[in-house]
């Protein structure tokens, strides 16, 4: 919460979704009420279902989400607000980010490339969902979040917003955080074979028929490529040891 609240952002709408944590969540909650747009307190189906409710009270022009264990870096959102205010043509923008360990320690850096369905469907583009924005106009043009989903719900969106024509551009600097360990849910691997379903489901979806082995093919060709094209910015951090 902090990491959104000092962006010193003059116009932003700060909207909390909580289906009923018992953690102390609730507490921390009301503790920042005074700073908070809207809070939304009732059960939910889901991550899904929670962030449908969150943006469907939602007034901006420019959206984004957060989950609890993550981070916006300092500044963030006036680079996110500027991008848009000098690329009235896109309506969705990527950025930059790190993963980081249960302590806020760097573990890897992710850069936002080449995020188009072929990719997306072949595992071939790098994203960070924090570090994701889009307008208002394309949320409202998608189907929003698919509260079946409980594995990649923020992937099925983006790739929805690319199929009804996102405008997609690029931030090539560091926006946010992504926190996974061992009890998370990406950490976890506890629905492993639920995301595993739920992306066979997507591709089946986009690319028109089921996975197969000419599709295996293709995963690496993409995968290759997306290693190739990042390896000199990846060898810059480490030299400027930013992980």
């Amino acid at each position: 919460m902090d990491s959104i609240l000092d962006q010193g952002y003059h116009d932003l709408e700060y909207i909390v979704v909580d289906p009923g944590s018992s953690d102390g969540s609730r507490e921390l909650i009301q503790n920042y009420s005074s700073k908070i747009s809207k809070v939304i307190l009732e059960p939910d189906r889901g991550a899904a279902d929670g962030l449908n409710k969150g943006f469907a009270v939602a007034t901006g022009d420019l959206y984004g989400f957060l989950n609890a264990d993550d981070l916006l870096l300092p500044g963030s959102l006036h680079r996110v607000a500027d991008f848009f205010d000098q690329h009235p043509q896109r309506d969705f923008v990527m950025g930059n980010g790190y993963i980081i360990d249960s302590k806020g320690g760097r573990v890897r850096p992710i850069r936002a490339r080449n995020f188009k369905m072929r990719p997306i469907c072949y595992r071939g583009s790098d994203w960070l969902q924090q570090s994701t924005f889009f307008r208002r106009e394309l949320f409202l043009r998608s189907e929003g979040f698919n509260v079946e989903n409980r594995t990649c719900w923020d992937g099925e969106l983006f790739a929805n917003m690319v199929s009804v024509g996102a405008k997609v551009g690029y931030i090539d600097e560091d926006l946010s955080q992504f926190r996974i360990y061992a009890s998370s849910i990406t950490g976890s691997g506890k629905f492993k074979e639920q995301y595993r379903k739920d992306i066979d489901r997507i591709f089946a979806r986009y690319q028109g028929h089921s996975w197969g082995p000419v599709d295996e093919v293709w995963k690496h060709y993409y995968r290759v490529g997306r290693l190739v094209s990042h390896a000199s910015y990846y060898a810059r951090k480490w030299v400027k040891g930013m992980f």
